[in-house]
């Protein structure tokens, strides 16, 4: 269902700010939320994307910062083959013709060409916020053209 629709349905949900760009080769999607917090280091990014996806959206928070990717195209390539619905970034992304192939949601602030550190720093499935809103791990997102949408349950 489309966001607009949702909203008309259920009009109390909450829904992000409009500061992400459109990066990947799916424009709707929908699941299930893990999230991640993180500061310019993707080493967990990649640790998740590794699991099986079962139509989960991860949700990074890198903190806004533009001075390195957390994603690029070997990630969003195995975020494809390991059944994630999509990835949101609050920072930013690389690689981005190759995003662009995988028919995966892919939404990040900007584009930036340097890679990031590879150490391992950060939280895992605890509750983010930007864009307006929290996103809690085990909540929906509905993404589309029209923007995000949060719901705690499944419509």
């Amino acid at each position: 269902m489309r966001t607009a629709d949702l909203l008309d349905l259920y009009p109390d949900l909450p829904v992000a700010e409009p500061i992400l760009r459109d990066f990947g080769g799916k424009r709707a999607f929908f699941g299930p939320i893990r999230t991640l917090r993180v500061l310019e280091d993707n080493a967990l990014v990649r640790r998740l994307l590794e699991t099986e996806g079962r139509g989960q959206v991860l949700v990074v928070d890198g903190g806004g910062s533009l001075r390195t990717a957390l994603l690029g195209g070997n990630l969003a390539r195995l975020a494809h083959e390991n059944g994630w619905a999509g990835v949101v970034v609050y920072g930013a992304v690389r690689d981005t013709l190759e995003l662009a192939q995988y028919p995966i949601g892919i939404r990040a602030l900007a584009p930036c060409p340097r890679r990031s550190r590879k150490e391992g720093q950060g939280e895992v499935d605890v509750p983010v916020r930007f864009a307006g809103v929290t996103f809690h791990p085990g909540h929906w997102l509905y993404a589309d053209e029209d923007g995000l949408v949060l719901s705690p349950t499944p419509l």
